[in-house]
């Protein structure tokens, strides 16, 4: 049978054997919260995807090494946020690797079991005197009711927290999956997001993690983009710890990558709602083509075309920009044969303009979610999507004064 799912408090600390905390510390100006702590109470399987970017920031370096070095073994993430603590040369990676000694001393269990987090401004130090309190405090304050603190200690210009936890009624048994994610810009993953953590009280092999993660990532995660652009600290990381006592193998792969793509996709499209100056949330779909990543590479350059984004933020049906993006994709594409739609909208088919529809197309605009569907032309079965937002004035506005 189908699994089912039922939509339950408590976000990351869900699942049984699961902890989190959230607290300020005074590494943002501001005095936001900006240290978090998810620790698991028994050992548990981690997987991990990390960014793409050849400039990797520290904690990323640590979090991988951390991972071999455990053999997929973990017991705690701990993550800040204001500071992305990347480029920050030697100085860097000992801090990271400070954050994780600090964090197993406290929870006591070893060094090589803590998995590392940062995000916020590149190039900039940590204030490790700041740090060092927040780790003791954050560990003192883990609770089972401490996932929504946690989510939101690790926004940054995001405006409102990512966050879900479902319990998983399954043929393998009933189990919790809980999650939370940051990101409002620089978000175009290519693995994962910005951040987003998910743990699972389930039994589940770390090889058997990994490649589940990573199929639900490719359809959650790698289907977003704000602005095309791949950070320095991108991670997705996911803890299973078995407390459930359901476990989960081989022939349930399936329903695995189902319970996490559940999860995470509320997060993901939570990231793409909240983008930086975003006032509306676009669903881009992609059908007719010769294969479902050719697909996929189409919708990709749509999400990040600024020309379309910019249409959709002033309200501008203009379907000239879509079959621009169409054809320069670098997909199979048969102009005679391809079609776009905004919303039910028709704008264009077979080689002909609709532009009479042009007025209804523009009040869909008005919406707050849009869907654009666009078909290749190839007769192929290809078919792909992303979430993306619209590029507005306000965007521009927080990008220029960033670090000012």
């Amino acid at each position: 049978m189908r699994a089912v799912y039922e939509k339950v408090d408590g976000s990351v600390a869900a699942p049984a054997g699961f902890r989190a905390a959230g607290i300020a510390c005074g590494i943002k100006s501001n005095g936001k919260p900006d240290l978090a702590v998810i620790a698991s109470d028994v050992p548990a399987t981690a997987a991990a995807v990390f960014t793409t970017n050849r400039a990797q920031a520290a904690p990323i370096l640590v979090s991988r090494e951390n991972l071999q070095a455990g053999a997929g073994r973990m017991r705690a993430i701990v993550v800040n946020s204001g500071c992305a603590n990347a480029c920050t040369g030697d100085d860097g990676l000992e801090h990271a690797r400070a954050m994780a000694a600090m964090t197993s001393l406290a929870l006591g269990v070893e060094a090589t079991e803590i998995m590392v987090a940062s995000t916020g401004v590149i190039g900039v130090k940590l204030p490790m005197t700041n740090v060092t309190r927040g780790i003791d405090e954050a560990v003192r304050s883990l609770s089972r009711g401490g996932g929504p603190s946690a989510a939101r200690a690790i926004m940054t210009t995001d405006p409102f927290p990512k966050e879900a936890a479902f319990e998983v009624h399954a043929d393998a048994g009933t189990f919790r999956m809980g999650g939370i994610a940051k990101g409002s810009g620089m978000i175009e993953p290519r693995m994962a997001t910005m951040l987003g953590f998910v743990t699972l009280d389930a039994a589940v092999a770390s090889r058997l993690l990994q490649r589940a993660l990573k199929a639900a990532c490719d359809e959650t995660f790698n289907a977003i983009s704000v602005d095309g652009e791949c950070s320095t600290n991108d991670c997705v990381a996911v803890l299973a710890n078995g407390a459930s006592g359901v476990a989960l193998g081989e022939r349930d792969f399936a329903a695995l990558v189902d319970a996490l793509t559940r999860v995470c996709e509320p997060l993901a499209i939570g990231i793409v709602r909240g983008g930086e100056g975003a006032t509306r949330l676009v669903t881009v779909r992609v059908v007719g083509a010769a294969s479902n990543d050719e697909a996929r590479q189409t919708a990709r350059a749509i999400a990040n075309s600024p020309l379309v984004k910019t249409a959709i933020n002033g309200g501008d049906p203009n379907w000239g920009r879509l079959v621009a993006v169409m054809g320069r994709s670098g997909s199979a594409f048969v102009l005679e044969q391809s079609a776009v739609r905004i919303g039910p909208v028709e704008l264009f088919r077979d080689g002909v303009p609709h532009d009479e529809r042009a007025a209804e197309a523009a009040e869909y605009l008005k919406r707050e979610e849009i869907d654009v569907e666009v078909d290749l032309g190839t007769r192929g079965n290809g078919t792909s999507h992303m979430w993306t937002c619209d590029l507005s004035a306000e965007y521009v506005r927080i990008n220029a004064e960033y670090r000012t």
